[in-house]
């Protein structure tokens, strides 16, 4: 396998070496225009030829094709072990897990957050997009129920998302976090009438601890703010889609 691309990420986590996972950014690709750069997103009005091109760029550097999802910002997990891989047999969820080497969980972002998961044996992967609509609906702790693996044993990084300072939200998104737990109200900085900013990995830190999970790291890209490095759909409704893939060696 070749080398990720000098400008794509490498979670910063003690995960075991035999644990790989990369973030892709704008970096490298063929895409043009709004797309410009490592566009992944198949569902985008991009050029096909060009994200075709970009995703046989990145299964140079994958020991299998990805197991992409048909994301739909919902709670729902998968098996990645028993998906094929074929572009015509791509289920309708948010989250996968993996038990087999050479499985590559991934999904796709450009401002919801990219969660990835291992134990501290390495025994298991997966990977969850969480967006708000996601977080609300509980795609953490549906992930983390789906792995083989005790809560207090996972490693959780949060990869590169909307930050803090950029995404606001109405009170719809308020009331779907603290309507159960007021305590989640820090998690969001009144702005102006009705209108707050929304600290999403904050939120998904929250939801991590609830459901088990102490061993947390990353969280500090922002999607929105670095328009150099990333996609954002916020900042530009037309735009690619970047990938956060994990597999065991």
């Amino acid at each position: 396998m070749n080398a990720p691309h000098p400008q794509w990420i490498i979670p910063d986590w003690p995960a075991p070496a035999q644990v790989q996972a990369l973030v892709t950014t704008r970096a490298g690709g063929t895409s043009t225009g709004p797309y410009a750069g490592m566009n992944l997103g198949r569902r985008t009005a991009d050029d096909p030829a060009a994200v075709e091109a970009n995703h046989a760029q990145l299964n140079l550097l994958l020991p299998a094709t990805p197991r992409w999802l048909a994301q739909i910002h919902g709670s729902t997990v998968v098996d990645a072990d028993t998906l094929t891989g074929r572009p015509n047999e791509i289920p309708q969820a948010d989250a996968s897990v993996a038990r087999l080497s050479g499985t590559v969980c991934a999904i796709l972002v450009a401002d919801c957050l990219p969660v990835l998961f291992t134990d501290r044996a390495g025994s298991c992967i997966a990977a969850a997009h969480a967006g708000w609509r996601g977080l609300a609906g509980g795609v953490l702790a549906n992930t983390i129920a789906g792995m083989p693996a005790q809560p207090a044993d996972l490693l959780a990084w949060i990869g590169p998302g909307i930050g803090p300072t950029a995404f606001e939200v109405g009170d719809d998104v308020l009331k779907a976090f603290c309507a159960e737990a007021p305590e989640r109200k820090s998690a969001f900085k009144p702005l102006r009438a009705g209108k707050w900013l929304c600290d999403l990995p904050a939120l998904a830190r929250d939801a991590l601890r609830r459901a088990g999970v102490t061993r947390i790291y990353g969280g500090d890209f922002c999607t929105y703010m670095d328009t150099e490095r990333f996609y954002s759909h916020r900042r530009n409704p037309v735009t690619g889609r970047m990938a956060a893939l994990i597999w065991r060696k």
